[in-house]
């Protein structure tokens, strides 16, 4: 058994090494996990906790019962090395890496995709506009209803987000929050056409989002610029 268990932890901790965000200490159904949900899998998982090699990131509700996130340490990842050769544990790391290459390229693929699309629903919408009245199309559809235009707001939330002195740019998820605040029924299509524009006159800079992609929160309302992916919204430095 204590073999058996020794074993069941080399490999956990293996595909620990490979998973830096964490996986489920104790597999489901539905759920991957380091160990399986035997009883010796159920051992083995609780000597890694009580021996340090591995910590509880989060918590997650799953049914009745909740599900431990865990994520190698320093002294698992030393105690790996310590028990095996450093070559599988490289060889898992490189297929981690390239696994989530392929993910990164399906984001930034669907991304140009939809930017695509937005291209072609922006220029049907100009050819549908090019056949209202000139006076329904200048208002169109804005001030038709009362409302102030997009970018008049987006221009008022940053002047106060700078006001209040907050720290950094304005990510553009609390910027369209702060907007539909003042406006109810602003969409994000919307909300990203008058932020292309303020960003086109120069009135407002967009800042791209540096982190890795899948740690990117929100990512619907971030817009591509460029060839960035623009996540942030400042006012002009004076």
């Amino acid at each position: 058994m204590a073999i058996q268990v020794s074993s069941l932890i080399l490999s956990a901790l293996q595909r620990a090494a490979a998973e830096p965000e964490g996986l489920a200490l104790v597999a489901t159904r539905s759920a991957p996990g380091l160990f399986n949900a035997s009883a010796a899998g159920k051992q083995a998982a609780q000597r890694c906790k009580e021996d340090g090699l591995l910590q509880v990131l989060r918590t997650e509700a799953k049914g009745k019962s909740a599900l431990e996130i865990c994520a190698l340490t320093d002294r698992g990842l030393k105690h790996l090395l310590d028990q095996t050769s450093p070559r599988p544990v490289l060889e898992a790391l490189l297929q981690a890496v390239e696994r989530c290459e392929a993910r990164l390229r399906e984001v930034v693929s669907g991304t140009a995709q939809q930017h695509q699309h937005l291209e072609s629903l922006r220029a049907l919408a100009g050819k549908l506009l090019d056949h209202l009245p000139k006076g329904e199309a200048a208002t169109f559809p804005w001030h038709a209803n009362g409302h102030p235009k997009p970018v008049d707001i987006i221009m008022d939330c940053l002047r106060v987000w700078h006001a209040g002195r907050q720290l950094g740019d304005c990510p553009l998820p609390e910027l369209y929050r702060r907007a539909v605040e003042a406006s109810k029924k602003l969409t994000i299509g919307q909300f990203h056409d008058a932020v292309r524009a303020l960003d086109e006159q120069r009135k407002v800079y967009l800042h791209p989002w540096t982190g890795p992609l899948y740690e990117m929160p929100e990512p619907a309302l971030a817009l591509l610029s460029g060839h960035e992916i623009a996540y942030y919204a400042s006012l002009p430095t004076p």
